[in-house]
């Protein structure tokens, strides 16, 4: 009996040595696979996400200010030009005038 147990302790050994041995392998082999994605996305000039999500949000900073420059200006040049109420619009700057 002892002999069968000897038996069974020495493949028990070589099956946990076997383990390690994958484990060690797949944690190179994802290492690796990891390695060469992240050079390829490099090599795309990707942009990762926290930059895209800070570029977006500059973005709409942006256009936040550019509205609210919008209104001042409108108000600054209404406050400049007052126009009676019946007194028919002139056209907005840059668009052509109506001859004929």
């Amino acid at each position: 009996m002892q002999t069968r147990s000897k038996i069974m302790d020495d493949i028990s050994q070589l099956m946990t040595n076997a383990m390690g041995v994958a484990q060690g392998a797949r944690e190179e082999a994802e290492t690796a696979l990891k390695g060469m994605v992240d050079r390829w996305l490099a090599d795309r000039d990707l942009v990762t996400r926290e930059e895209f999500e800070a570029v977006r949000a500059m973005a709409q900073k942006a256009r936040e200010e550019n509205a609210a420059l919008a209104a001042r200006l409108d108000i600054l040049e209404a406050a400049a030009n007052p126009e009676p109420a019946n007194a028919p619009k002139s056209p907005k700057r840059g668009a052509p005038k109506n001859e004929g």
